[in-house]
């Protein structure tokens, strides 16, 4: 089998030690990971770079997490690229407005490492190509 690209994933969350979090346990997976702090350094990471997920936290300032993913759906390079959300929110309301906008998923806080590495695996395709082709019971 040949080499696959590393995929980059965009870490977007107001909180240092979330992004710390998140950004070892996604390291640790054999991903390259960009962090920031705000939905606004958010976008322009997006912009400056071609990313294979997006994972956002919804209450930030600056630009919010479904600010981000509507200002990432209107763009071309983003239209399809995964965004999951990762946050304290979970409500129905909050989480069909964020389908309604565009995320993919939903992640709750306090995640679970195994669970988030699992979902990302999912979202980007890089289950392994066994994982992929069984199907599902």
């Amino acid at each position: 089998m040949g080499e696959s690209m590393t995929k980059t994933i965009l870490i977007v969350d107001d909180s240092p030690s979330i992004r710390q979090l998140v950004g070892y346990t996604l390291r640790a997976a054999g991903y390259a990971v960009i962090e920031a702090a705000n939905g606004l350094e958010g976008l322009e990471q997006a912009i400056a770079c071609r990313l294979d997920l997006v994972i956002t936290d919804i209450n930030m300032s600056m630009l919010d997490g479904l600010e981000l993913v509507q200002a990432l759906r209107g763009c071309a390079d983003y239209a399809r690229t995964p965004i999951l959300l990762l946050t304290t929110e979970s409500t129905v309301e909050m989480k069909r407005r964020g389908k309604a906008l565009g995320a993919t998923g939903w992640l709750v806080k306090p995640f679970d490492p195994k669970a988030l590495v699992r979902v990302v695996h999912e979202v980007t395709g890089t289950a392994g190509a066994a994982a992929m082709a069984a199907p599902r019971p």
